[in-house]
């Protein structure tokens, strides 16, 4: 039995599948490599059987090529980051229990020595490939693939998604987004997250459609790209959509307004993985046409809230459930709250994950009743979910309350010197946690923390909580530029 993904790729033969830096490739293309790929893993066996297989490929064909061949030999697809150094890698491959390593030549020099190290048979995307030999039939209750969380605490842990899984959470979506094969969308996400691999990647070769994958993200090329109106859905982080305003700042007006006329030509698109400040989401509407449809998943569970693709979309919220998912929220007992009233996201669906890789104490510990706790905290307002953080680091409990550090981020936000900011709790013997805010101001703007301290207390008088204001000029941030809460509770914990 064919996976359904190859059996669906297998209607569309002579049409466009992927086009990156390495060409243009059909689903023929797409089909015959990746079986290839398969043959050579197989090696004089008839079935992986789960083996896991690690790979390090830049995004572009050859990287779903490996993808697809590594599920068509049995084996289990374990994509690693481009950008982490050996010891990330290294732990990622070595908690997997990888014992296949494929690595692009420019990665040979980084993912040999591991393979060497751990005597893992290890294979270059270079290597001739052979002839197309058996394939083994693939059930689809076999485990598919395994991603690495960034969780808040301790090593990161391995997300255990089955191929059953994985079908569960893009049809979902191809139902949710209307999906077509006449789609055609710009992939500029990294291949080790679920948003890039099932949001843009699979979700688009389920559907038929063409996916067009950038190497790296860049503004300049990413607008070159929109203003040639071919675009028909287009989905990234709020960090993208504020450097894609910024380039739109940047350009003359004649270049503005052909990225603005190839934005309008564009059906969907979407923002996703972080919250989106409301700001922003006015600004990209001005620039582009589009009120940016916000969703919220994790790892764990796939997608579970979306606006709606036709329906009215509210700022600051990520909608109602998808198709086949469930969603409640729950007090600190486990009980149901009312309407209105705040409580931690749990779920249920046959998108969500099967286990925490070797971890059974973790995997037993993240589910209540049948139901994914997933650590969120929101509230339903006007049959929309709004998500207040997590209750790990962005819920701060001072003074008796229970505040959100991303609704107060997006007050301060409103104040016209200050340009990002992160908010977080720091102990504090009276209050329990402080609320502080650090920030980052606008360029030029002279903003002494007096005035700002007196707008804020009027602006937070709600909150009831005393909110300690610390201005800098510039905070910690991660690659994708955010800033970085744990590393502003450092700031805050040594000044």
């Amino acid at each position: 039995m064919n996976l359904p993904l190859i059996d669906r790729a297998n209607q569309n033969p002579n049409k466009i599948a992927i086009v990156a830096t390495e060409g243009t490739f059909t689903y023929h293309n797409l089909l015959e490599t990746s079986a290839q790929i398969a043959t050579k893993l197989l090696e004089n066996v008839e079935d992986l059987q789960e083996q896991r297989v690690a790979f390090l490929i830049p995004s572009g064909f050859q990287y779903v090529a490996t993808q697809w061949g590594i599920w068509r030999a049995g084996g289990v697809a374990v994509p690693l980051c481009v950008g982490h150094p050996k010891p990330e890698l290294d732990y990622v491959i070595a908690d997997s229990g990888a014992s296949i390593a494929i690595a692009h030549p420019d990665f040979e020099a980084v993912v040999g020595p591991i393979a060497q190290e751990r005597n893992l048979r290890f294979i270059l995307t270079s290597e001739t490939l052979p002839e197309v030999g058996l394939l083994p039939e693939i059930d689809i209750a076999r485990r598919a693939l395994i991603l690495y969380t960034s969780g808040t605490t301790g090593k990161p842990k391995g997300v255990v998604t089955t191929h059953q899984n994985i079908q569960a959470q893009v049809t979902s979506l191809v139902s949710a987004w209307g999906w077509t094969s006449d789609d055609r969308i710009l992939h500029v996400l990294p291949l080790h997250h679920i948003h890039g691999i099932i949001n843009v990647l699979t979700c688009a070769l389920w559907s038929g459609a063409e996916c067009h994958i950038l190497s790296k993200f860049d503004a300049q090329i990413v607008c070159d790209r929109m203003i040639r109106g071919d675009l028909t859905l287009f989905m990234a982080v709020p960090t993208i959509y504020v450097k894609l305003i910024a380039a739109w700042e940047a350009a003359d007006s004649e270049r503005q307004k052909r990225i603005s006329d190839g934005c309008a030509k564009i059906r969907l698109m979407v923002s996703g993985s972080a919250a989106l400040p409301v700001q922003v989401l006015e600004k990209w509407q001005s620039i582009s046409g589009h009120f940016l449809l916000e969703r919220y998943g994790m790892t764990e569970i796939g997608m579970a809230l979306s606006n709606s693709l036709h329906g009215e979309r509210f700022a600051g919220y990520v909608g109602k459930p998808l198709p086949q998912v469930e969603v409640r929220l729950v007090d600190e007992n486990g009980d149901l709250v009312s309407p209105g009233t705040p409580g931690e996201i749990q779920v249920k669906g046959p998108g969500v994950f099967l286990e925490y890789w070797q971890k059974p104490e973790a995997t037993v510990k993240a589910f209540r009743d049948g139901w994914f706790c997933t650590g969120d905290f929101a509230v339903v307002e006007n049959d929309n979910y709004r998500i207040l953080g997590r209750i790990s680091v962005d819920i701060i409990k001072t003074g008796g309350y229970k505040v959100s550090a991303l609704e107060i981020e997006e007050v301060l936000r409103t104040h016209p010197d200050i340009q990002d900011c992160a908010v977080v709790g720091v102990t504090d013997l009276e209050w329990g946690e402080r609320v502080c805010a650090a920030l980052v101001l606008k360029s030029g703007t002279n903003l002494s923390l007096e005035t700002l301290r007196s707008w804020a207390k009027e602006r937070l008088a709600t909150y009831k909580v005393p909110t300690q204001i610390l201005a800098v000029e510039e905070l910690p941030r991660n690659a994708m530029g955010k800033v970085t809460k744990p590393s502003v509770a450092k700031l805050f914990h040594s000044s």
